[in-house]
């Protein structure tokens, strides 16, 4: 997208390689503008997955018009995040055009997915193409899942190799970062039967949804049912399995961008221009990114004003300095809320069935051999593996809660952490994700600017 393209002005782009590094141009060309513009407040927004740029900036075009007539008088500046991420081309995004795929064609990579793959994971075209060829393939033996699973492992790393290796964790034990999840170290066979039932419990629920009259037989919405999965949709977990390893390697690189390198770019910031307000947005994956980058801080920046989190891939658990199930366990973002000189908001949606079912099944630790059917989301699943944005931050004391009309009605807290309930607008998509996308309104851009006593 073109600057002359994007719906607000100044705008700076700034991009990141997978471990962290920064293009200098486009640092240096942020640095001079902010000063030469005399911007007293940068909106910086970090993207989740994405598999382009054009993605990338076409969603922060989107987020960011209606801005300038919310705060006219604010001396307002951009900047958006652009770092390696991909996103499944079968992932609907709310107000985009999809192009649909056959539905018998489900479980292969698509040509659009397989170069997103290519494009993350550079110098894997081997890996990329025989696992595309195993889900084109299907073939009803374990023997050809296991090989799956090996060669997933291999094309993300796991475990991971250089300086991303220190960011893989949301929560550490005594200390020690949790292990890999389960997903990447158990059984495939199983872990794919286990994706195979949740996204058609997924999709069950999207269906009685759309036909109320058909409700009760589909059960509770996100409560594993524990029916068995015919051989051949094993491999519509496969692909799950595929897509979820994906992001796990996706949510390393947001930490690993974060600290190494926006919150490294911030510190530079405030040294050259230090009274600019700074106010951090992420979507996904791209909330961990600006969460991170807290801890990457220079010791003494207090120029981040204020963090809001939109649909957060990522624990619930992150901030908090003791979890409810383990004492002897914390966050691995354990009070980085108070390098904040303003609230951290976290906005999560019950419609987000990638948060609210296929995230906590994708996040089971490493060793931990028991089932999750048969456990609701809001249960024992939900609560030790839940995302930051389908129920909000947890565990921290102090926390306050709001359904998003009060938030906007209201003053939000100065300070801490604050949930706001966006279920009334992040409401739109489909399976497997859900609302996970659907991000682009006006009330949440409100919320950016409340939490930034931004006028």
């Amino acid at each position: 997208m073109a600057a002359s393209d994007m719906s607000v002005t100044p705008y700076w782009e700034v991009a990141f390689d997978a471990d962290g590094d920064v293009d200098t141009g486009q640092r240096d060309r942020l640095l001079d503008g902010v000063v030469r513009r005399g911007v007293a407040d940068l909106v910086v927004f970090a993207h989740g997955w994405n598999s382009d740029r054009s993605g990338a900036t076409g969603l922060y075009s989107r987020f960011f018009a209606p801005f300038p007539a919310l705060a006219p008088s604010a001396r307002l500046g951009y900047a958006g995040v652009l770092w390696p991420s991909m996103r499944f081309s079968d992932e609907p995004i709310p107000d985009f055009t999809p192009v649909p795929a056959p539905a018998a064609a489900r479980p292969a990579l698509d040509k659009r997915t397989r170069n997103a793959l290519l494009e993350v994971f550079p110098g894997r075209a081997a890996l990329v193409e025989r696992i595309a060829r195993l889900l084109e393939l299907r073939p009803d033996e374990d023997a050809s899942l296991e090989e799956f699973g090996r060669l997933v492992r291999l094309l993300v790393e796991a475990p991971p190799q250089g300086p991303q290796g220190a960011f893989t964790a949301d929560t550490l034990a005594e200390g020690v970062p949790e292990g890999t999840p389960g997903m990447l170290c158990g059984d495939t066979a199983g872990v794919c039967a286990e994706f195979a039932a949740a996204l058609a419990e997924v999709e069950a629920a999207g269906a009685a949804a759309e036909a109320p009259a058909d409700v009760s037989a589909a059960g509770p919405p996100g409560v594993m049912t524990g029916a068995a999965v015919p051989g051949p949709q094993v491999w519509d977990g496969a692909r799950e399995l595929l897509r979820q390893a994906t992001y796990f390697a996706m949510k390393r690189r947001a930490g690993t961008v974060g600290e190494r390198g926006l919150g490294r770019l911030l510190g530079r910031l405030a040294e050259e221009a230090p009274d600019v307000r700074v106010h951090l947005v992420g979507h996904s994956f791209g909330a961990r990114l600006v969460s991170f980058a807290l801890r990457g801080l220079p010791r003494g920046v207090r120029t981040v004003k204020s963090v809001t989190l939109l649909q957060a891939a990522f624990s619930h658990y992150a901030f908090a300095a003791r979890l409810p199930h383990d004492p002897r366990a914390s966050g691995v973002l354990n009070g980085q809320q108070k390098r904040i000189d303003g609230p951290l908001v976290c906005c999560h949606s019950r419609h987000d069935s990638a948060l609210g079912t296929i995230y906590p099944l994708a996040s089971r630790l490493a060793g931990d051999a028991r089932t999750v059917r048969g456990l609701s989301v809001d249960g024992l699943l939900g609560a030790k593996w839940g995302a930051l944005c389908y129920g909000g931050i947890r565990a921290v004391p102090g926390t306050r809660s709001f359904p998003l009309s009060a938030a906007l009605a209201g003053r939000l807290p100065a300070s801490g952490c604050v949930n706001v309930d966006a279920s009334a607008v992040v409401r739109r998509g489909g399976a497997p994700s859900g609302a996970h996308s659907d991000i682009c309104h006006q009330e949440l851009a409100r919320i950016v600017l409340a939490a930034g006593r931004v006028v």
